[in-house]
């Protein structure tokens, strides 16, 4: 399963391959994708290298050859995402194969807190029957702190944004301002507790103003390789 990113790019640089014979230079994915920065390209061609869609040539610039193409006849023309999403009228019910086009804002511990959460490094379709409604963001689990709960290092943890969560919510949490973790919510009278779902974490105390609320758990994406 790739994101929207990554197929687009396939996409991308499939098409540009059969029209020219040259595959395309970082600078042109990086405008065909309306990304910021190169870096972003990289992460994604690794991507596709490393689930074999792509392969780079050594000793060649601009060498990328396509292992698997995007769909077994001509490459679609690529389109821009903004033109190829699907609108559906506000109100209306989502059809069984709707799906939302959310960000990926980087990785989240579930284990020691990392940095807080950085800015939007992919793209993930995520079914609308998992979301609902409120504005949505994913994360990518690191660690094994909630594995009793069912989270394992490597998932993908669709959140709805909410700066308030109920004792027992599962929640990214922002810590001291600086590190953000995904724990459960445990409130014990004017105290917060950030509880792992794991024996060898323990649970860590923290003042009501010393953690901030950035959204819920509502479901998990996990990838088999």
């Amino acid at each position: 399963m790739l994101t929207r990113k990554q197929h687009d790019l396939l996409v991308f640089i499939h098409q540009r391959i059969q029209e020219t014979g040259v595959s395309p230079s970082f600078d042109e994915m990086k405008d065909a994708l309306d990304l910021a920065s190169k870096s972003g390209i990289h992460r994604l061609i690794t991507a596709l290298e490393e689930r074999g869609f792509v392969r780079r040539l050594a000793h060649r610039a601009r060498a990328l050859e396509v292992l698997k193409p995007p769909q077994t006849g001509p490459a679609a023309p690529f389109a821009p995402r903004s033109a190829a999403a699907s609108v559906r009228p506000a109100g209306a019910p989502a059809a069984a194969n709707d799906t939302r086009d959310l960000p990926v804002l980087g990785r989240i511990a579930a284990g020691t807190p990392i940095a807080a959460i950085q800015h939007e490094r992919d793209r993930l379709q995520v079914p609308e029957s998992l979301l609902g409604a409120g504005e949505h963001f994913v994360l990518e689990v690191e660690g094994d702190s909630m594995i009793q709960a069912g989270i394992f290092n490597g998932d993908y943890a669709i959140i709805r944004k909410s700066d308030t969560a109920n004792s027992g919510d599962i929640i990214v949490a922002l810590v001291m301002g600086e590190e953000a973790t995904l724990k459960r919510l445990r409130r014990k009278g004017a105290s917060v507790a950030l509880e792992a779902a794991n024996p060898a974490y323990e649970t860590r105390i923290f003042g009501p103003d010393q953690v901030q609320v950035q959204g819920k758990l509502v479901a998990l994406i996990r990838r088999y390789h």
